[in-house]
């Protein structure tokens, strides 16, 4: 599933040091590259963050034990977590974060230590700080490690939505998310994954969002280029390649400046944790060309790429399958977005 969105940000938060609370689960991060599924209890994934970049949501699968972290529409970060064990289960549904404590000592169980507590319910259920023994074992609320709870407590607002989702209860979608936030940030509401008809193209909707930070998700594996703007879907295309085969792996560009005569963005590499690029290095106009774009989309999109505006490609499926036949309408003499 992801090498991670991990990306959202050039700006790679350092972790710093624990405070003096009881610690639980790995001190530092695992390589982007790790998939969700091969993360063992205790481990997470995190690739810095930045309030600029957009909304944030969280999704908590019980079923998987696990929680991913999407900022603006793209997974940046995921973890293995604890819920409720039997006769204590952690509630199912759409939650905001009511309040936070870094220091949060438990009034029910013996004064017990929740760092970084964001409340969900005022019945005592919420994110903290936690053990981790790989299955169900809280009274209720999600566990995290330690030095992750500290850096989403960090990256919070109060009312972000919380998704709880388990099978049998909730949509597949929630219950094993991929790269793509599979909710609405504002509301926790499910996105409606309409895909493409098998005669279209592309579909553009700035209806959906007419403000705010933009981040594009490229699959080449699903041949599909999405565009979000304020955490949802505003557009999506089918794209190909021209010159060879689709690129592999997980990179992540973001907008440095816009060229004055031609109004085309110019894209400089982004580093990913784990990833042997450092980032800082601008993407080549013959790698620019290799994208091939419907020219409606492609027109419509151009505006929108403004300095800061985040682009992932990734062999990873974003689609639950592919769906539709592939790119025709261009061809190798058509310009590139």
């Amino acid at each position: 599933m992801t090498k991670l969105g991990l990306l959202l940000i050039a700006l790679m938060t350092s972790s710093g040091q624990a405070h003096a609370v009881p610690s639980w689960g790995a001190p530092t991060s695992s390589p982007a590259d790790t998939s969700p599924a091969a993360l063992k209890p205790g481990q997470w994934v995190w690739g810095g963050d930045s309030k600029a970049m957009g909304p944030m949501a969280v999704v908590v699968s019980i079923t998987e034990q696990r929680a991913y972290v999407y900022r603006n529409g793209l997974l940046e970060a995921v973890s293995t977590v604890s819920t409720g064990k039997p006769g204590h289960e952690t509630p199912t549904g759409v939650f905001t974060i009511l309040q936070k404590d870094k220091d949060h000592h438990s009034s029910k169980y013996n004064d017990a230590a929740m760092p970084y507590q964001e409340r969900l319910t005022w019945d005592g259920i919420a994110l903290h700080a936690g053990g981790l023994p790989g299955y169900p074992e809280s009274h209720g609320c999600v566990h995290l490690p330690t030095e992750f709870a500290r850096l989403l407590f960090g990256a919070t607002n109060m009312g972000m939505v919380v998704v709880i989702a388990k099978d049998g209860v909730s949509d597949p979608g929630l219950v094993h998310p991929l790269v793509a936030s599979p909710i609405d940030p504002g509301t926790g509401k499910e996105v409606l994954d309409v895909p493409l008809g098998t005669q279209e193209q592309y579909r553009w909707q700035p209806e959906v969002a007419p403000t705010g930070v933009v981040s594009l998700l490229l699959s080449t594996s699903d041949r599909r280029l999405f565009a979000y703007r304020d955490g949802k879907e505003i557009g999506r295309s089918r794209v190909d390649f021209r010159n060879g085969a689709a690129p592999a792996g997980t990179r992540a560009y973001m907008v440095a400046n816009t060229k004055v005569a031609a109004g085309e963005p110019s894209w400089v590499e982004v580093g990913i944790p784990g990833e042997e690029a450092a980032g800082g290095t601008t993407l080549s106009q013959a790698d620019e060309q290799r994208v091939l774009l419907p020219d409606g989309f492609r027109a419509a999109l151009k505006p929108i790429l403004q300095p800061g505006v985040v682009l992932l490609v990734t062999d990873k499926h974003v689609l639950p399958e592919t769906t539709g036949p592939a790119l025709q309408v261009l061809n190798a003499e058509q310009p590139a977005l």
